[in-house]
């Protein structure tokens, strides 16, 4: 895990990010354990502070459980996973409007700019 932090974000918000991606691209899957607190600093070179409060993050967003004795496991409550899925999905969208907007596009040439994009990404794809 090569780790490059930026200043602008808590470093626990920030690898909770990075583990929720890494389940949304099936890299966990429900049901993995996650390193424990200590190898997961050393892997990520935070304190181990830092990952502790990154599982209780996740733990509350019910994208990770905790079983006493064992380690921090992805849920498999599919649910939670979906409801993850979604609202990530809604905060690349609404992230990616907000700067079109400020870049002074309207919505109609949003649109159809993002069209005429996943209509070339599909036929690059393919070939």
């Amino acid at each position: 895990m090569t780790d490059m932090f930026q200043s602008s974000q808590p470093i626990y918000s920030q690898l909770a990010d990075r583990i929720k991606k890494q389940i949304l691209r099936g890299e966990l899957k429900p049901g993995d354990k996650l390193p424990s607190v200590r190898e997961m600093g050393m892997q990520a070179s935070v304190n181990p502070n830092t990952v502790q409060r990154t599982y209780r993050e996740l733990e509350g967003m019910r994208i990770v459980e905790t079983k006493r004795g064992q380690g921090t496991f992805v849920t498999e409550n599919e649910e939670s996973l979906l409801l993850m899925r979604e609202k990530l999905k809604e905060e690349e969208i609404s992230e990616f409007v907000r700067s079109m907007h400020e870049l002074g596009y309207a919505d109609a040439e949003i649109e159809t700019g993002l069209q005429a994009y996943l209509n070339n990404s599909g036929e690059v794809g393919k070939e």
